[in-house]
Formats: structure tokens, C-alpha cells, sequence
């Protein structure tokens, strides 16, 4: 329903003094489709500030889409990327390795699909950082997709509530830095919050950039109907009715101060047509529509919440949207028998039975998918959680209690997985020691890798923002990762 408050009398289509226009059913104070569709004018950069220093550099600008895949709970490096078939039992687990399609490059056996889509991507078996005391998985989160460590901590150790005050998510940052011409959604955020806890998304809104460029969030299973009315026009609406209310609505505007007031409070001021064009024009709408996929490219990707949203993620970049994010569709410290990678309780049936099917299916679809349609040159694709998990069974390295065949928490080494963007697949970049526990080379911040994430789109990791009190920050501290193109 999209509502603009006031306290007017009857216009021609009716409203009432408490409603003065409805039309469709997108809700921009909230009620739907999210505040993004007022997107302001680009103040924290010029269009050279986005191109310093790297213009020329080989990677620079090769993206112009990012898919991101974020694993949240943590999801075992030993047990999926980084197998150690010649460490002991209480290391390697019950895991064996196999060979790709790559000599010389190893996945666990719980990967199947994914080792015959080896050459079209990277893993980084390095990334690394140290937690300074806190393990929990919200920190980590927000350290992955904000580029900077939490500043505030609940005496339970769990992060605060999200704030206005917080660093921006990396789709926010982008949907402002790079805005589209065309009327599809800049920054989309499937299929669950984040969410540790009773904390939710933290590190996934748009914080000190404003409600404006927080994602479009739909939180829905896509392996069922999606409900999609906040991108459609109401039956009884034509578009012809629609454009001629937002025509109405601009001679409103234009005649009542009080109005453009209100109006500018909510950060929308000249960007209704954006909202107007979204619903009218369809094309965010369609993206969402699986059903005109085959069943067999939906059976390709697995009939799975996870697998259904790497092909909406699919759906999404071919439409023009700049930004996915495709989170584990599941509360990060949550069961392990159930959804979760938390798997303190119980590591090798649930990553067996569960959870690695279903990430081996979709990611080895969504890889080869792009690539049959020339898309994965243009588009980069991040695979990753917010650590790994402790190379040592059944110990303790958060506080957390481990059953014998549990793994806890381990930030000091892990795996991510990166494609497309003209990065050569096939290839590792970095390694961990014999038994997973830390980098042997060529250690990759997470801080590292959305610096790369940035870059790959044209955007200069090292230029400043404003934040909420109109003080300078670095984008994200720290250096993209050249490497990956050599």
C-alpha cells in the first residue's frame, strides 16, 4: 500500500483526509519496498574519487555485479574446502578428500558437483584475522560486511541492536556510490536476516547512509510462492491511473510546503518516480518470478531455500540489480541437526546429511550457470562465512561447549571462495599449514576481501565517507587483493 500522510481534503480518485493518495501496493514509509527507492545524490565521492589511484590497474571495474554468498554460522574449512587428509583423525575428521577437476587442487568429498566447477573459480585458503576476545558470530558478521570491527558490546558479550550510528553494509555503500539508471533494484538481501541470537541484522543495513540505501529484503522462502505485491500495481489500478495520480501528486508537492517538509524527512523528496518507475516498468517484479525458469534449471540449482536464492541471485544481476546478498538461511548460532553451520554440537552427519548438499548444488549451478550465459566475467561471486571452525575436535576456543565431533569457532584461518570478474579460476591463492589452523602464506583479511569486492566494481577502497556526524572514514581498511588477476 503506498500511503503519503496528510491532512487533505477529497481529490478526484478519492482518498480520505487521513489518505490523499494510494495507488499499488508499495509501501514507501516502510511497509514494503524499502527506503533505498529514495536514493540521494551522490555526496561522499565524485566520480574521480571512485576511480583514484587504481584506474588502469588489471581487475579494476571489472564487475558489475556482485553476488554474495554469506555462510553465516560458520561453516567448517577443513570439512569443505581445505581438506587435510594427512593430518591426525581428531584434525582431519571423518572426511575424505577427492580430486577436482584442477590437478592438484582438493575439496572434501562433501563437494562433489562443486569439484567439476573448480576451474571457474579461486579459493582463498588464507583469510585470517584475529578476533581480540570477541568470537561471537555477530561481531564477525559485522566485521566481514562493514570492513570494521564492532565498537559497542551488551555485557552478555553479544553486539548491541543495530543502530543509525553503525558502518554501512557493502551493498548500501554500493547502491549509493553506483547508482542505476535503469528502474531494478540496486541492492537486494535474501532470503533470512542476520541474525545471531535475539540480534538481528546487525551489520546489514545501511546505518549512518540513511534508511534510504538499506537493501530490499526479501525475507521469504523462494521454494515457495513468493509475495511479491510491494513490486506490483493493485488490479483496480491501471498504469495509466497510477501515472496520472503521480502527476497529481507532483502538482501537490509543488503547491504545499508542508508536504515537501514531510516529504524531505523521509529522504524522498525528488526520487518518487524511482518507486513509480519500479512498479511500473515490472522488471524488478519479474526477476523474482521462478516460475518462468524450467523445472529442470530449478532441479539444476536444488529445490532447497538456499538453492531457489542462488537462482533468484541469478535472476537478479541478469535483470541489472548491482548487489545480492544471499544469506544461509539460518540464525548463525542456531541447531546444526536442523539448518545451521554452528556445529558445536554435532560436525560430520549435519555437514554430510545437510548442509553441504545443498551448498554444492547451488553453488556449482549458480557458477556454471554464469558462465553458459557470459555472465560470470561481468559479475563476482563471493562464497564465504564469518570464520571457519577450530581444526581440533571436540575443544573449546570461544567458551562455547563442543561435543567430541564438534567444532567451535576459528577466525585465525578459513576459507573463501571467489569467481568471475576476469579473476582466473582454477587456481589457490594463499594456504594454511598442515593442520588448518593458520595462513602458511599470503594471509587475506576479511577487511582484504571487501576491499576486493569494492575495487572489482570501480570503486576506490581507500576514499572517505561521512559518516553520521560528518566525520571522514576510510570506505573499508583495507587493500584489495591485486594477486588474484596475475
Amino acid at each position: 500500500m503506498l500511503v503519503f500522510p496528510g491532512r487533505l481534503g477529497n481529490v478526484c480518485d478519492g482518498p480520505t483526509r487521513r489518505e490523499f493518495l494510494r495507488v499499488g501496493s508499495v509501501g514507501l514509509f516502510g511497509l514494503g519496498l524499502p527506503h533505498f527507492l529514495a536514493m540521494e545524490k551522490i555526496q561522499a565521492a565524485s566520480k574521480a574519487d571512485l576511480a583514484a589511484k587504481y584506474r588502469g590497474v588489471k581487475g579494476f571495474g571489472s564487475a558489475k555485479h556482485v553476488i554474495l554468498l554469506f555462510l553465516q554460522g560458520g561453516p567448517s574449512h577443513l570439512d569443505i574446502w581445505d581438506p587435510k587428509p594427512e593430518a591426525a583423525s581428531n584434525i582431519k575428521g571423518e572426511f575424505k578428500a577427492i580430486n577436482t577437476k584442477v590437478p592438484g587442487i582438493q575439496l572434501s568429498e562433501t563437494m562433489p558437483l562443486l569439484a567439476g566447477q573448480v576451474d571457474k573459480c579461486t579459493l582463498i585458503r588464507s583469510m585470517s584475522y584475529t578476533p581480540k576476545g570477541l568470537f561471537n558470530h555477530t561481531a564477525a558478521i559485522y566485521q566481514m560486511l562493514t570492513g570494521y570491527p564492532p565498537d559497542k558490546v551488551a555485557p552478555s558479550g553479544q553486539l548491541e541492536p543495530p543502530s543509525p550510528a553503525d558502518f554501512p553494509t557493502a551493498g548500501s555503500h554500493i547502491a549509493k556510490l553506483l547508482p542505476l539508471e535503469e528502474p531494478v533494484l540496486p541492492f537486494v538481501e535474501m532470503t533470512r536476516p542476520l541474525q545471531e541470537s535475539s540480534i538481528i541484522g546487525k551489520g546489514g543495513s545501511a546505518g549512518f547512509l540513511g534508511k534510504a540505501y538499506d537493501p530490499y529484503r526479501l525475507y521469504q522462502d523462494p521454494n515457495a510462492a513468493i509475495n511479491l505485491d510491494d513490486l506490483s500495481l493493485r488490479k483496480e489500478v491501471s498504469a495509466k491511473r497510477l501515472q496520472d495520480r503521480f502527476s497529481l501528486l507532483k502538482g501537490i508537492n509543488g503547491s504545499l510546503p508542508e508536504l515537501e517538509k514531510a516529504v524531505g524527512d523521509y529522504a524522498l523528496g525528488e526520487h518518487y518516480e524511482k518507486a513509480f518507475d519500479l512498479v511500473l516498468s515490472g522488471k524488478a517484479r519479474d526477476a523474482f518470478d521462478l516460475g518462468k525458469e524450467s523445472d529442470r534449471m530449478r532441479d539444476r540449482y536444488g529445490r532447497t531455500t538456499f538453492g531457489q536464492g542462488a537462482l533468484l541471485s541469478r535472476r537478479l544481476v541478469e535483470a541489472g540489480t548491482r548487489f545480492v546478498q544471499l544469506n544461509w538461511p539460518s540464525v548463525a548460532n542456531g541447531n546444526p541437526e536442523i539448518d545451521a553451520w554452528d556445529t558445536h554440537a554435532s560436525n560430520f552427519k549435519p555437514l554430510k546429511n545437510l548442509h553441504c548438499p545443498k551448498l554444492d548444488k547451488a553453488l556449482s549451478a549458480l557458477l556454471e550457470d554464469l558462465n553458459e550465459r557470459g555472465l560470470l566475467e561481468e559479475t563476482l561471486v563471493v562464497a564465504v562465512g564469518e570464520f571457519g571452525r577450530s581444526p581440533r575436535l571436540g575443544v573449546s576456543t570461544s567458551g562455547n561447549t563442543n561435543a567430541p565431533d564438534g567444532r567451535d569457532h576459528w577466525p585465525y584461518c578459513y576459507t573463501a571462495m571467489i569467481a568471475g570478474a576476469g579473476i582466473p579460476g582454477g587456481q589457490l591463492y594463499g594456504s594454511s599449514d598442515e593442520t588448518g589452523s593458520a595462513p602458511k602464506d599470503k594471509p587475506v583479511h576479511p577487511n582484504n576481501l571487501l576491499a576486493t569486492v569494492y575495487f572489482t566494481l570501480g570503486i576506490n577502497p581507500e576514499m572517505e565517507v561521512l559518516n553520521h556526524l560528518g566525520q571522514p572514514r576510510e570506505l573499508v581498511k583495507g587493500q584489495p587483493v591485486l594477486d588474484l588477476w596475475s
